[in-house]
């Protein structure tokens, strides 16, 4: 059993490479992933609402189309606060979508984040988001509103309650200072995704934080995200954690 808790479809505003959805789950197939957690975030600028209801749609019609494959987040911009709560409400109320996505509109830890993290609580879901510890000046100017693992820690400490999945670990930049920057933060996970795939970076990661608080993701980056997790030196109970049974711990205290 894998539940694959990063990962993305084709829509009409964003393509990932992949000529049809069908392609993801032959993907899946050949790989043993049984269910995929997807979104189609807007990865640049102030998106508007009518633009990221436009996303969740096609999530939607994923959803629709592969109904025990595809788990749906819904993609919002904090700063469309009103129009944000209501497009949760209606993708997670009305169609059933399982979690939140966040991109780097603006930093986890910023306040105008807080009705959205308020709104997660509320239903029972979690929140991942696009996030990274960059450590080169020029790429880091590139993303100043990227989220990194201790954004992550403040908004843990001021919602103890919230589920938030700190995104890619092998995303980039210093994955060792985001692991230890996230030890006292027990309600943030951290996704094992990321096309970085360094020796050790699982173990470090079980030995940091616990093998019950890294869920497995691929990002799109499917062989190397079962790879890594398959190749890390794991007891057979921790490899089972990662790979699905954390994640169905998050997506059974769905309350709507």
């Amino acid at each position: 059993m894998k539940i694959d808790c990063h990962s993305h479809v084709n829509g009409r505003r964003q393509n990932w490479g992949w000529d049809h959805n069908d392609r993801l789950i032959d993907a899946a197939d050949k790989l043993g992933i049984d269910k995929l957690c997807c979104s189609i975030p807007i990865m640049s600028g102030m998106p508007k609402p009518d633009e990221i209801e436009i996303c969740n749609d096609d999530v939607l019609e994923c959803m629709r189309r592969y109904p025990d494959r595809i788990l749906g987040y819904c993609f919002v911009n904090p700063g469309y606060v009103n129009e944000s709560i209501t497009e949760i409400e209606r993708c997670v109320i009305k169609h059933g979508m399982m979690g939140i996505k966040l991109y780097n509109q603006f930093k986890c830890s910023d306040s105008i984040v807080y009705p959205i993290v308020e709104k997660a609580i509320e239903f029972g879901i979690p929140i991942l988001e696009h996030a990274g510890y960059i450590t080169d000046p020029e790429q880091a100017l590139s993303q100043p509103k990227l989220s990194h693992a201790g954004d992550f820690a403040s908004l843990a400490e001021k919602y103890p309650e919230a589920m938030l999945i700190e995104a890619h670990i092998g995303g980039g930049g210093d994955w060792e200072w985001a692991i230890k920057s996230l030890r006292h933060s027990p309600n943030v996970y951290l996704d094992t995704s990321g096309s970085v795939i360094d020796e050790g970076i699982i173990e470090i990661a079980v030995r940091e934080l616990g093998a019950d608080r890294l869920v497995f993701g691929t990002d799109m980056t499917m062989e190397g995200g079962v790879g890594k997790v398959l190749a890390a030196k794991l007891t057979e109970s921790q490899r089972e954690s990662i790979f699905w049974k954390n994640m169905q711990i998050i997506l059974d205290k769905k309350r709507v």
